[in-house]
């Protein structure tokens, strides 16, 4: 018998005290605050992008930028996006009137210990990439209410009743149920409309 075997045999027979199985339930709610702590900076990194864009690829183009293609008012845009290596992020893109439009944020992540770390790049990318396919409404200066989805574009203007909208959203496989409560909120979902006072 080797001594590794031996060891295991001394030790099969412990039984745990219930200081260390404390310990051990202590760290497991620990673990799975930090992975709900995590989800909600990295959402949080990405809130500032939401408003109507979505990462379609991206491409390295040198470690420090890479080019990304986004979805800008139903347009497909060719992005910078840059990573300072702290867990922040800028991108910069063209608009349509030559000017350049810019987007930036960041965000950190909690390690099962409860220490706290930057985003990686791929962190930040996979976020924006899962975050980025929210609709976005938009209340034009001429009274026009339009949404924007990927590459369609709708006006919605004569869809509101009683000051509330419901639209039904495709693209490729993915369905979402939209409820737009009239200069107030948005809510959607993949199984039905949600009732407008929900986002009130």
């Amino acid at each position: 018998m080797t001594n590794k075997e031996k060891y295991k045999q001394a030790f099969s027979v412990l039984q745990s005290s219930d200081r260390i199985s404390q310990e051990i339930e202590r760290m497991a709610i620990m673990n799975k605050k930090a992975k709900m702590r995590t989800a909600a900076a990295a959402a949080a990194a990405c809130a500032v992008l939401i408003g109507g864009s979505g990462i379609a690829y991206a491409a390295d183009v040198g470690g420090i930028q890479r080019t990304i293609q986004l979805w800008i008012q139903g347009d497909q845009t060719t992005a910078t996006f840059e990573y300072d290596g702290e867990g922040s992020y800028h991108i910069s893109y063209p608009l349509e009137n030559g000017e350049m439009g810019e987007r930036g944020g960041g965000g950190i992540a909690y390690e099962a210990d409860g220490t706290e770390r930057p985003l990686t790049e791929e962190e930040i990318l996979e976020e924006l990439n899962e975050s980025l396919n929210a609709p976005e409404v938009e209340y034009k200066d001429d009274g026009t209410v339009w949404v924007y989805y990927y590459d369609q574009k709708m006006e919605i203007t004569d869809l509101f009743e009683d000051g509330v909208c419901y639209i039904k959203l495709t693209h490729g496989e993915e369905t979402q149920y939209m409820t737009i409560n009239y200069q107030k909120g948005y809510g959607m979902s993949p199984h039905k409309y949600p009732e407008p006072d929900s986002f009130d």
